[in-house]
């Protein structure tokens, strides 16, 4: 499991519910990570990807809904969510102005 990189750990933030963005004052972001990421991974993944200092990560395993597919039903997968909290004064900022890299980048490509 320690083969995994960062960009394969965190797959997606989660900025657009409406829990998330309570969290977001509570100094708090949402990720969906890989399911065979612990928490230490985690930490260890945002820290390096964002450059920025996190205290604490909860995860929790979303279960997958029923879907209709044609006449029957199947279960959608599951997937892991992590809420990562961060150190006082830092953020990250998904939806900067003028930023047109992918939501998963680092934003380094950008700037260089």
């Amino acid at each position: 499991m320690s083969s995994l990189k960062p960009e394969e750990i965190i797959k997606r933030p989660i900025a657009l519910t409406e829990k998330a963005n309570l969290l977001r004052e509570q100094n708090q972001v949402v990720f969906e990570v890989a399911r065979a990421a612990n928490k230490v991974q985690i930490k260890s993944a945002i820290q390096a990807l964002f450059n920025v200092g996190v205290v604490g990560v909860n995860t929790l395993v979303m279960r997958g809904k029923d879907r209709r597919m044609g006449k029957g039903y199947a279960k959608m997968q599951n997937w892991k969510k992590a809420i990562v909290t961060l150190k006082e004064g830092q953020s990250i900022d998904f939806f900067a102005d003028g930023d047109t890299t992918a939501a998963g980048s680092t934003g380094a490509e950008a700037e260089s």
